[in-house]
């Protein structure tokens, strides 16, 4: 199914001789309601963003709005500036692009999409995340994409380990229901 997943919601433009583009996945062993309550908010990407420390909309929370992002230290950049490009809560799908910023990532953009999906026999989540951007004067094609691809891997992990705490606080508070109940 993820080779299904990637060729219907995932097919990259023509990417130009200065651009570099990937799809990434991750398997989270929490259900996509979960997961997809984070993914979704536009308004909060520090919920398991670990390089943002805080977000601004510029106007109402809708596609095509603006959200203003500070960085934490550590990394190249301190603003961004990202426009909500696609949010779709039936399909599960989140596209966002770059607008500008202080940091190297130009014309980059990003497409999220969720897929329910069964892990050790219980609801889990398959993520899956492509990207395209251009690489900047003075960078490799192959900086580009592993700095990318390690800044996407640190979000996916850090998403998965946030929904995984969620589902298991859930199941436990569930369970206890049940005992008291």
């Amino acid at each position: 199914m993820e080779g299904e997943f990637i060729s219907k919601y995932h097919k990259q433009l023509d990417v130009g001789a200065n651009q570099c583009s990937s799809t990434l996945t991750k398997r989270i062993k929490a259900p996509i309601d979960i997961v997809w309550s984070l993914v979704r908010s536009f308004d909060q990407p520090q919920k398991y963003k670990p390089f943002v420390s805080e977000c601004t909309l510029t106007e109402d929370f809708k596609v095509g709005t603006l959200r203003e992002v500070n960085v934490r230290s550590g990394l190249p950049a301190t603003t961004s500036t990202e426009r909500l490009e696609l949010l779709d809560d039936e399909e599960h799908i989140f596209s966002v692009r770059i607008m500008g910023g202080d940091h190297r990532l130009r014309n980059y953009s990003s497409k999220i999409t969720a897929h329910p999906e069964t892990i050790d026999g219980r609801p889990g989540t398959l993520l899956i995340e492509s990207f395209i951007v251009d690489v900047p004067d003075g960078n490799t094609t192959e900086d580009t994409f592993y700095f990318v691809q390690s800044l996407i891997n640190c979000n996916h992990n850090c998403l998965a380990e946030v929904s995984e705490k969620i589902a298991l606080h859930n199941q436990n508070s569930e369970q206890t229901s049940l005992v008291d109940g």
